[in-house]
């Protein structure tokens, strides 16, 4: 009987391991042939050769910065646990994990623990906890981004909302939606299950992870640093937009509203594949913005973000041993 149960589990954990790597794949394949048939094989082949490669160019630069700020921002974090990796590491390990994550969902931030564990000798789970506080600290940002672009374009999308929907019915579906989360919440407050253990777990390190930054002793050298990132990511879409001839005249609030929209569709599947240009698509159309720009836009972006993180993370994986056996050459020497 246990030999059965212990087989049925095993057979479980399988498929779900298989499921957790295809399923984000498929679902891109769908989303690049839906994308696809949205517009012609020529025609996008023609937004890219009549694209200004110097603002996609810039677009890269500022993605570059980005992930260099990111690295830096994360020896902060580490500082505490009383450790201090070496910047190279740092970096090669942000550019490595980018690329892994196109492959297996998340994989990246647990390679991305386990480079400092093995070059640094900094515990895997304190590694990885810094990450998971630096997930949040991002999260707080995306949200702040999210209510500046609701601010700024508060009138439009009111005016949509209305013409396209009942404002009522949104309004008592919100309050629905808070009191169903609230009663949620209180259950499992209450509850000695094990999932609802979980939960009470995984909410506390979130609440513990977010006033953790504010007792750091770099604190506002790290909050710099994550503000900079997000003015970077949205330098990064605004700069490459430009590339494209009909996007010129494009408003602030479709920028925004865009880079948000993209930014989630990045969770959907392994680094945005497909869901990326999708959902650029989605958010111009709001803005009566053509699809055909529109889309040759995102699979631009996206294709010149990638083809960086390809070349960089690659490249990074395959020094970062090298750099470290010569940085551990190099100490050998210095004690001798």
């Amino acid at each position: 009987m246990m030999k059965i149960t212990y087989s049925n589990n095993f057979i479980l954990k399988k498929t779900s391991s298989i499921l957790k790597v295809v399923l984000p794949l498929l679902i891109g394949v769908i989303l690049v042939w839906y994308s696809l048939s949205k517009i012609s094989i020529s025609e996008l082949v023609q937004y890219f050769k009549d694209a200004n490669y110097l603002w996609i160019g810039l677009g890269v630069i500022f993605g570059i910065i980005s992930h260099i700020s990111r690295a830096y921002r994360w020896l902060f974090m580490t500082e505490p646990l009383g450790f201090k990796p070496r910047f190279a590491n740092s970096l090669m390990s942000v550019y490595s994990a980018y690329l892994i994550n196109f492959t297996i969902p998340r994989a990246g931030e647990v390679a991305r623990a386990s480079i400092l564990s093995n070059y640094e000798k900094v515990p895997f789970e304190k590694g990885f906890g810094t990450i998971v506080s630096e997930r949040i600290a991002d999260l707080i940002l995306m949200a702040g981004i999210i209510l500046i672009t609701l601010f700024l374009q508060f009138d439009f999308i009111y005016s949509f909302l209305i013409a396209k929907f009942n404002l009522t019915k949104i309004l008592i579906g919100l309050v629905a939606f808070a009191v169903l989360v609230f009663g949620v919440l209180k259950i499992i407050k209450q509850s000695d299950l094990p999932i609802a253990k979980k939960i009470k777990y995984f909410l506390k390190g979130l609440i513990e992870g977010v006033f953790s930054i504010f007792k750091m002793d770099k604190k506002w050298p790290f909050i710099f640093h994550s503000l900079f990132i997000w003015v970077m990511y949205v330098l990064m879409f605004y700069a490459t937009s430009l590339a494209v001839e009909e996007l010129h005249a494009i408003s602030m609030g479709a920028i925004l509203i865009g880079f948000i929209s993209a930014s989630f569709s990045i969770a959907a599947t392994n680094g945005g594949i497909g869901s990326y240009p999708l959902a650029i698509y989605a958010a111009f159309s709001i803005f009566g913005i053509a699809k055909e720009p529109s889309l040759a836009f995102g699979w631009i972006i996206w294709s010149s973000q990638t083809l960086m993180i390809i070349l960089l993370g690659g490249l990074s994986l395959i020094y970062l041993p090298i750099y470290n056996r010569k940085a551990q050459k190099k100490s050998i020497l210095k004690q001798e």
